[in-house]
């Protein structure tokens, strides 16, 4: 997508890495909160407005689909990523509430089995990957191979040592790997939005507390959450270089504040919508001939 277009509200674009540009997380504000845009000072003010936008969003992203599915010309990959309670699953569930959900399918990615171990790391991405006309969402990606992986080592696929991880330029080339399988994507028609949900370390720690004080949250709570948090500062780094390796012109990444969830759901649900009306979609053309069997058609009922 294009995010200078005009489509693209001006303070969305302060979120996108920019291309071949080094990436430095701390100098992204993951509690940003849009005053001078709203020109509103009261953070209740200012989440009521937003609550209102992402309503206004999800409306127009209901028609935005309609048009995606009559037209069949492109499909929709949303992409999310971020540390674990930075609100993917919640985005899903408030964004893309009003959407049909025969057009829309969500994709969670567990730890590979080994099945999946035994292919190379973008198979079983590619297996479910939207058609034409559809929207789908993964919810952590393929980008895992190139975050956990790297923090994480012994949970790399097994490949012949020359190759693996170990080898001199592995990262440099998965990274290479990832640019060329989404401009495959992108040139046969689908429209790759990806979202990296950063969260700050105190809100992570704020919400993981949270789940411990509710018992109706306690089901929320995963030790692993505990475990992967001792990595903060290595996950930082690893996504710093994945998000300044993979962020091109056709598949740019979008860093969205996410300490407010409310400010993170609009900023997605404003660059989804602003994507499909890009796209200047229209529903699907009839030749004369055609026009006519539908008028027979329907005079046919009228007269029943």
């Amino acid at each position: 997508m294009d995010v200078n277009g005009p489509q693209v509200r001006k303070y969305l674009r302060q979120f996108v890495a920019e291309p071949k540009k080094k990436v430095r997380l701390k100098n992204y504000d993951t509690a940003w909160v849009p005053r001078e845009e709203l020109k509103i000072e009261n953070e209740d003010e200012i989440r009521d407005q937003l609550r209102t936008l992402l309503e206004k969003n999800r409306m127009e992203l209901a028609k935005a689909q309609e048009l995606l599915a009559a037209s069949r010309q492109y499909s929709i990959l949303i992409v999310l990523q971020g540390m674990d309670t930075s609100g993917k699953d919640g985005t899903i569930r408030h964004v893309m509430s009003g959407v049909n959900p025969q057009g829309c399918s969500v994709h969670s990615f567990k730890v590979p089995g080994d099945e999946e171990h035994a292919h190379d790391f973008l198979w079983r991405y590619e297996r479910v990957l939207p058609e034409r006309g559809m929207i789908g969402i993964f919810n952590r990606s393929y980008y895992e191979d190139v975050l956990v992986v790297r923090v994480h080592p012994d949970r790399m696929e097994e490949l012949p040592p020359a190759i693996g991880s170990g080898a001199d330029g592995f990262w440099e080339g998965r990274f290479k790997d990832i640019n060329a399988f989404e401009k495959h994507l992108v040139r046969n028609g689908t429209v790759i939005l990806k979202f990296f949900l950063h969260l700050s370390r105190d809100e992570q720690k704020r919400r993981l507390l949270d789940r411990l004080s509710h018992t109706e949250k306690y089901w929320k709570f995963s030790f692993t959450d505990i475990a992967e948090r001792q990595y903060w500062d290595q996950y930082q780094v690893a996504y710093e270089e994945m998000l300044a390796a993979t962020s091109t012109t056709y598949a740019p990444w979008f860093i969205v504040p996410a300490d407010h969830k409310w400010v993170a759901r609009t900023a997605v649900a404003e660059v989804i919508t602003s994507a499909i009306e890009g796209l200047h979609l229209s529903y699907p053309a009839f030749s004369d001939e055609r026009l006519q069997e539908l008028s027979k058609a329907k005079k046919d009922l009228e007269q029943e």
